[in-house]
């Protein structure tokens, strides 16, 4: 077995030492080089010390030396959130919030809820601007659109249940990333030079990935973020109520009370209110499997599950992946899961979501009913599910390029499935303590009602946004974990992760051929296909189909997993990364 070795763990007293003398800020370049990753192909033993996949392989790295340790998956989970708010600052970090589903090696299922929240003084006119809504892009830059951050909460949460190693001994893999630096990725080159150069919009971090004529630095650079060392350092020795209180706190409701674009009252009291919340977790049967994932306000469970559901009365595994009929059965199942996700999916704490009805498997029939394998529903409507009491309008879906997901397993036989996210690429440009805040209100209906109808997902204060997320975990007949997965990328998340379940349950591919399938997506009459794959060249046969809007779109997907299978007579730990990405699985 390969191991990464770039990075290796510093005793935490030198740690600690080495943390006195921060390096002034600045960048120097070196040459680029590809990030190392662990030949994780032929699988680690489930009695070894377990398994990370993450979407860079230097936060895998983190969690890794968290197993090697004796860690959790738990606490591996979190050492990769903390590192790859380092190294991936445009996805996801601290400034953020996630959904985390853990399972054990019996089976048992929990989940923790740590998505952001709206300030105590959002009202429903929150995007609103002399009576007039702004429009979503607008909407997305300065302080309007950040949420109280859920991460560190949740990490917190999480660490003092199943946590075996130390609180401070998680962040210093981080710490040592932001101090002594990392090297700019072609991703993150790539997203510094987006076209609204939202991760350029503080001065802050203009500083650190721009030179001084406004240009992203160049692939390769290694970066140096002293700042953001201090932060985790204070977070570290003094836990994740600092980040909620005191200085941090003062910082951060600051810097969104006075943005240059769109100020936002966020509070003090705002942040120190914050809690992570324990939520049931979704779970149904998919075939002979049990497939259990987030709950509202993430509509991650229910739309993945409703999705795999709907296709169970079909021969899926005989049609195949090179059948267009299977792709169009996947998009028409699609098309009913999202018709009703957008209906009645919000936060269950402020509005009455129906989740017991959308998960019925009568009402999941009665709805599959309305899918025929040689033609396509002419629209594709929200259902009434037991339960529903109020008629939503429902918004049109918005689609972001941030967010991030990990899997971790240990020597124990637990998984922990983590979806991360600021929301869009270095969410509202905001940049306090060395992080990125997020935008993640802007998942929020900007506009609140349609047709005189108050729509589910609209603002309110202390809400959480609805969320795609869709961090899930699948066991087998037998009751062993069989699949952990996730993905990120909006409101593609349930396409990814349902077609990423489909290829391994149902066509009996690895995770990482699974993955590496191509997405189509359909959330409306609408289909979209991953340009330049063999669904591009479906299109005739969809559009014969009944298909009539179908067009291809450049991949902008990003999925990770670890799945448990029989290699050589002997049961192994195997992990995925999306080759779109720079993912990797990474082994003690």
């Amino acid at each position: 077995m390969t191991i990464l070795r770039h990075f290796r763990f510093l005793p935490i007293s030198a740690v600690l030492l080495a943390g006195a003398c921060v390096p002034p800020p600045g960048a120097s370049v070196a040459p680029p080089n590809q990030a190392p990753v662990a030949s994780a192909a032929e699988g680690v033993p489930v009695d070894g010390r377990g398994l990370v996949s993450a979407a860079d392989a230097r936060a895998a790295e983190a969690g890794v030396q968290m197993l090697r340790l004796g860690g959790s998956a738990t606490d591996a989970a979190i050492a990769t959130m903390l590192a790859l708010t380092v190294v991936e600052p445009q996805s996801s970090g601290i400034g953020g919030g996630g959904f985390l589903v853990l399972g054990d090696a019996a089976g048992t299922v929990e989940t923790i809820d740590g998505r952001e929240t709206a300030p105590k003084a959002a009202t429903s006119q929150w995007f609103y601007v002399d009576g007039k809504p702004l429009v979503w892009p607008d909407s997305v830059i300065g302080g309007r659109s950040v949420g109280v951050p859920g991460n560190l909460r949740l990490a917190a949460m999480a660490h003092n249940e199943k946590g075996r190693i130390a609180w401070r001994t998680l962040f210093q893999p981080a710490i040592k990333l932001a101090r002594d630096g990392f090297e700019i990725t072609p991703r993150l080159r790539s997203m510094l030079s987006a076209a609204n150069r939202t991760g350029a919009f503080d001065p802050a971090a203009q500083a650190l990935f721009y030179d001084t004529a406004g240009e992203p630095l160049p692939v390769g650079t290694v970066v140096r973020n002293p700042t953001l060392a201090a932060t985790l350092e204070s977070i570290a020795a003094r836990g994740a109520d600092s980040f909620y209180t005191g200085d941090n706190a003062v910082l951060l409701a600051s810097k969104v009370g006075t943005a240059p674009r769109n100020p936002s009252p966020l509070t003090t009291a705002d942040l120190a209110a914050y809690k992570a919340v324990k939520r049931d977790a979704v779970c149904g049967q998919y075939r002979e499997y049990r497939v259990c994932g987030m709950g509202p306000p993430s509509s991650g469970g229910t739309t993945v599950f409703t999705i795999l559901k709907q296709l169970e009365r079909f021969d899926i595994k005989a049609l195949g992946p090179a059948n267009p009929v299977a792709w169009h059965l996947i998009a028409e199942s699609q098309r009913l899961a999202y018709a009703d996700r957008e209906q009645y999916l919000a936060d269950s704490d402020f509005v009455p979501v129906p989740l017991a009805g959308l998960m019925d498997p009568a009402y999941i029939a009665a709805r599959s009913a309305l899918i025929s394998d040689s033609a396509t529903m002419a629209t594709a409507m929200p259902g009434k599910p037991a339960g529903a009491k109020l008629a939503f309008a429902r918004p049109a879906p918005q689609e972001e390029h941030g967010t991030t997901h990990f899997v971790t397993v240990d020597r124990w036989g637990n998984a922990a499935s983590y979806t991360s996210t600021i929301e869009g690429p270095f969410g509202s440009g905001l940049m306090v303590g060395g992080y990125y805040l997020n935008n993640e209100l802007t998942d929020f209906n900007i506009v609140p009602d349609k047709d005189g109808k108050p729509t589910a997902n609209r603002v309110e204060g202390g809400k959480r946004p609805r969320s795609s997320m869709a961090p899930t975990l699948i066991y087998g007949p037998d009751g062993t974990l069989r699949l952990a997965v996730g993905a990120a990328g909006g409101t593609t998340i349930p396409a990814q992760v349902a077609k990423a379940i489909i290829g391994v349950l149902d066509w009996d591919l690895s995770a990482r051929e699974a993955i590496a399938l191509p997405v189509i997506y359909a959330p409306g009459n609408a289909v979209s296909v991953e340009k330049g794959t063999s669904l591009e060249a479906m299109i005739p046969a969809l559009q014969a189909l009944g298909h009539t809007q179908v067009s291809a779109r450049a991949p902008s997907f990003k999925a990770n997993a670890i799945e448990r299978v029989r290699v050589g007579g002997k049961w192994v730990w195997r992990g995925a990364a999306d080759p779109r990405s720079e993912g990797a699985a990474v082994a003690p």
